[in-house]
């Protein structure tokens, strides 16, 4: 079975293309966004999602979110007593969804077409790849995020289109492209993004505005520094959110046993997150520019991502483009149904067979070169592109280059992705050495040709006319390598260490809601919470699911009521 997965920054999402349509999955709590969290309990218990999520502020919980972000890093989280990668942790919530799916339709998934920012780099994509294979997922295509919803948004009533932009602001990437439809053809002119923008830096702007009145004795400098993070990023979040339909919203949390709270308002966040919003234009003007398209001809701008609902965003895209962006798709189910849709395509589903979809390449890939100054001075280090961003793929583009010393042996072929002019701010990809006869400078000349299709396969052909020699290079990342070799030994440590049966996520997810509870409130409410929990977790022990739902019924009516009307 194929799937398809939106594997977003703060919550993700998985589709199906069934009976000539794209049908999101419900998780085990009926929900269609799983949050994009994994957490270790002190018994080795691991959760992923909703419970995770709740557990990110707790004492003794390790929870790590956000974890796209360090995608094709060597950046590692501690949990408990393990250390984990982001693909490792992105491959937790890829079983999840995958578990999800198999629950529904009884048949387990082996293949999915996964969503990534389309500013990703070479290195992110692979690594979103290795979660995949990791969850025991074939990744059939890497598709970009807003390409997926310019599908998702094109196929509702299949007619033509004049170029539109897709406006992606998500949990932590930006991304910007620009379609046009047209004779069943989905067509990407042009895209650019931000991979470090999103709607947590929003959070920590808001959560700077108001840290030093909410905290005045600085007792979040008491706690540990990863748990007083969680806090605030969960404080901001509840506020921005209250913002998006009133004028001010409180920022509050529990530290200790000690609720923090003050207000903020609509303006003082518009303020702090100013730079924020200056940082949504450049990518919007470099897709335009790239695809050679006026922002008064664009027919639509279409908002894509549950950032895009904050007034602050609307209000600058409004102004961006003299008119009022368009909310004909669902923020949050875009992106996955228009997964679901790619995978449609791929199986050759007959409701599909008039559609196809033709993508750009997202970052400049070319080779290191030198040149000589007027003065006779080598400056070495510099970036020669061989095929352009946004040019449309499949590709091949070929560059000719020569020796720049007397007898000269050999020529480093160092291919690199990226837009700086020096090669240090750009990411290497690999390195060809080729033999050349030893004449005088300028006299050996070689042809580079790159040939890059839409799966992001690059292959690096070079020839040296003068003796005929041809060398060949598919890119391969030193961590693919390794992965080749104990691909299967991390799946199954991965498998073992995944605890998250069905029938349990709602129980897990309540009672870590029970246990939040129980920290934040004092007296008779704490001692309320803490007996019905000890009732809904007798309750589990006995099995007897009419007893359970009864227990989980009292426990959430109890909740709810706390939380409507916290005691003061």
């Amino acid at each position: 079975m194929l799937i398809g997965i939106d594997l977003g920054t703060t919550n993700s999402a998985v589709a199906l293309w069934q009976d000539g349509q794209a049908r999101l999955v419900p998780n085990a709590l009926g929900a269609m966004l799983t949050p994009s969290a994994v957490a270790i309990l002190p018994d080795g218990t691991t959760l992923v999602g909703a419970a995770a999520l709740e557990r990110a502020g707790a004492k003794d919980g390790a929870s790590a979110t956000s974890f796209k972000r360090f995608m094709g890093t060597d950046r590692k989280v501690k949990l408990g007593r393990k250390e984990f990668s982001a693909e490792e942790l992105s491959a937790l919530v890829l079983m999840a969804l995958r578990d999800d799916v198999a629950a529904l339709t009884g048949d387990v998934p082996t293949e999915a077409v996964i969503t990534v920012p389309a500013y990703f780099n070479d290195r992110q994509r692979k690594a979103t790849r290795r979660a995949g294979e990791l969850a025991g997922l074939a990744v059939r295509r890497l598709i970009n995020e807003p390409t997926a919803a310019a599908l998702a948004f094109g196929l509702q009533d299949k007619a033509e289109r004049e170029p539109f932009l897709v406006f992606d602001l998500g949990g932590g990437t930006f991304d910007v492209s620009i379609v046009e439809m047209f004779e069943g053809i989905v067509e990407v002119r042009a895209s650019a993004g931000d991979n470090r923008l999103g709607g947590d830096d929003f959070n920590t702007a808001l959560a700077g505005a108001v840290k030093a009145r909410l905290d005045p004795e600085n007792r979040l400098a008491a706690i540990d520094e990863r748990r007083a993070q969680a806090l605030l990023q969960q404080a901001a979040e509840r506020a921005r959110r209250a913002l998006t339909d009133a004028q001010d919203a409180e920022f509050a949390m529990t530290v200790d046993g000690v609720r923090l709270a003050t207000t903020v308002t609509a303006s003082e966040f518009e303020a702090q997150a100013e730079g924020l919003i200056r940082r949504l234009r450049d990518p919007v003007v470099r897709a335009l520019r790239d695809s050679q398209i006026d922002a008064a001809s664009l027919s639509e701008v279409v908002l894509v991502g549950g950032a895009t609902r904050m007034p602050v965003v609307r209000k600058a895209i409004t102004r961006l483009f003299g008119r009022f962006p368009s909310s004909a798709v669902h923020p949050d189910h875009a992106v996955a149904l228009g997964a679901a849709i790619q995978g449609g395509l791929i199986a050759r589903d007959g409701g599909l067979s008039e559609i196809r979809i033709t993508d750009v390449c997202p970052f400049t890939l070319g080779i290191e070169t030198a040149e000589r100054s007027a003065r006779g001075m080598i400056q070495d280090g510099l970036f020669s592109p061989i095929i352009e961003r946004n040019t449309p793929v499949p590709v091949s583009r070929m560059g000719i280059y020569s020796t720049m010393a007397d007898n000269q042996k050999h020529i480093e072929v160092n291919i690199f992705q990226g837009e700086a002019r020096e090669v240090s701010g750009n990411v290497r990809l690999g390195t060809l050495k080729i033999p050349v006869p030893a004449k005088a400078a300028g006299e050996v000349g070689i042809e580079v040709r790159f040939s890059y299709d839409s799966s992001g396969l690059l292959e690096v052909d070079v020839e040296v006319p003068l003796t005929g020699a041809q060398h060949n290079l598919v890119i391969i990342d030193e961590e693919d390598r390794k992965a080749a070799s104990d691909l299967e030994a991390r799946r199954k440590a991965l498998a073992a260490l995944k605890h998250h049966p069905r029938e349990e996520a709602a129980n897990q997810a309540l009672l870590a809601r029970a246990e939040r509870c129980y920290e934040e409130f004092l007296g008779d409410a704490r001692a309320i919470v803490g007996d019905r929990i000890g009732h809904f977790a007798a309750a589990l022990d006995s099995q007897e699911p009419r007893r359970i739902v009864d227990a989980a019924a009292d426990l959430t009516e109890l909740l709810d009521m706390l939380e409507a009307n916290p005691p003061l």
